[in-house]
């Protein structure tokens, strides 16, 4: 049984789909982020980043429990147990790879930044506005490019990389992206976004879907944005 320590971002849907898709067993432990759970020693012992998700498998590499912590090593590890959404061709591999980390170096920064700055900034700059959704975009224009040249991210086939932009592109209008505009993009989303696994895997949590969309208080926005998360600990 693999415990997931997650919240319903786009990062912890990323490893939602993937158990999801490969039918491995699993338990989730909400981490409140807004209540400041990511803080919590118990939490901290198996994220030092105190970021979601992060996972411990009870039943790790020789039988030994593992915890992992970043959504892009939880993807490469459960593709490595499973054999599965990860190529075996070594050059497709090394394609995977790279828009894995495409996506965690460039899409979830970025379009965080955009969301952050559209929706939850108490100052809205408009500089910062502009220069993160501009950005959005011009990450969505290299991944249309991309679906031009392959029906998937890595290539033929539906993989990891897939898996990991995905949450990204859904809710896109907050971060300043208008899908349709983008039709290749648009025609990836909506196959991805019709498969079971991840019709599955996006309503994990979702009980508390709801609280996690609603405008942030004092004291969640302190606790996400402010200076409790830079607090020695």
């Amino acid at each position: 049984m693999i415990e997931v320590y997650s919240w319903p971002t786009p990062n912890g849907h990323k490893v939602h789909i993937m158990l999801e898709e490969t039918g491995l067993p699993y338990r989730v432990y909400g981490v409140n982020i807004r209540a400041g759970d990511q803080f919590k020693p118990e939490f901290l012992r198996i994220s030092p980043s105190n970021r979601i998700p992060a996972i411990v498998d009870a039943d790790g590499p020789n039988r030994k429990p593992l915890s992992l912590f970043e959504s892009g090593a939880i993807l490469l590890y459960l593709a490595s147990k499973t054999g599965r959404l990860l190529p075996v061709d070594i050059h497709e591999r090394w394609t995977c790879a790279q828009w894995l980390m495409w996506q965690m170096g460039n899409v979830g920064p970025m379009f965080g930044q955009a969301n952050h700055f559209r929706r939850y900034a108490k100052e809205k700059i408009q500089y910062a506005i502009e220069r993160y959704t501009n950005e959005a975009n011009r990450l969505t224009r290299v991944l249309d490019k991309r679906l031009g040249e392959a029906p998937y991210v890595a290539g033929g086939d539906y993989s990891i990389a897939d898996i990991a932009i995905f949450p990204w592109m859904r809710g896109a209008e907050n971060r300043g992206v208008n899908l349709e505009e983008y039709p290749r993009v648009k025609r990836w989303f909506d196959e991805i976004n019709a498969r079971p696994a991840v019709q599955r895997g996006v309503k994990v949590l979702a009980e508390v879907q709801a609280a996690n969309q609603a405008p942030h208080d004092d004291k969640s926005w302190e606790i996400m944005f402010g200076t409790v998360q830079f607090q020695r600990r």
